[in-house]
């Protein structure tokens, strides 16, 4: 697998956040001598970044590289919907034991992405899983209304803490998907 790259003059093109492009450029000794047009690995705007800048520059691959990316970039979207232990997958299961609509949705979206499943068995699996979305959405407000004002802080404050580690979790996931890999297929 290719690793996918940017470059300087794709990010601008784009529209990069002056500040991150100003920021990368000063990590790479400027642009003028990295080249506006040197390939940037995505895990390297990763390092020097973060995550956030890492997935805003999937938009400024090479058009060479964006059917790559469109099949790892959905591929990496249903492991971060999944998430690891903790997650909202996990968390709307256990309030929905029997509804699977988002789990399937996640499953199709995986065949699609490898060329197993039509754009139509997709959009039906979005639409119920957006439809379990918002039930479950109603649901939390009732949840909401109905809580103090301290079990809404103890929530927000677990929900952060989740937060935190999910970042480290998501950051890992990125690498695995878009570091070079080494052996016969890398």
């Amino acid at each position: 697998m290719p690793e996918l790259t940017t470059s300087f003059r794709l990010a601008g093109k784009a529209g990069a956040c002056k500040d991150s492009y100003k920021r990368f450029a000063k990590a790479v000794g400027g642009i003028k001598a990295y080249g506006q047009d040197t390939p940037i690995p995505l895990v390297k705007v990763l390092d020097v970044l973060g995550l956030y800048d890492a997935l805003w520059c999937l938009r400024a691959v090479p058009p060479e590289q964006e059917a790559e990316r469109d099949k790892l970039t959905r591929l990496l979207a249903c492991d971060y919907a999944e998430g690891d232990s903790g997650n909202v997958l996990a968390i709307y299961e256990k309030q929905y034991p029997g509804d699977s609509r988002p789990r399937d949705c996640i499953a199709v979206s995986r065949r699609y992405a490898i060329g197993q499943a039509t754009a139509l068995e997709l959009v039906a699996a979005q639409d119920a899983a957006l439809d379990a979305a918002w039930a479950a959405r109603d649901a939390a407000r009732v949840a909401r209304d109905a809580g103090t004002a301290r079990d809404a802080g103890a929530a927000r404050a677990v929900a952060l803490d989740a937060a935190r580690g999910a970042n480290e979790w998501q950051e890992a996931k990125f690498r695995e998907y878009f570091a070079r890999k080494e052996g016969p297929d890398g």
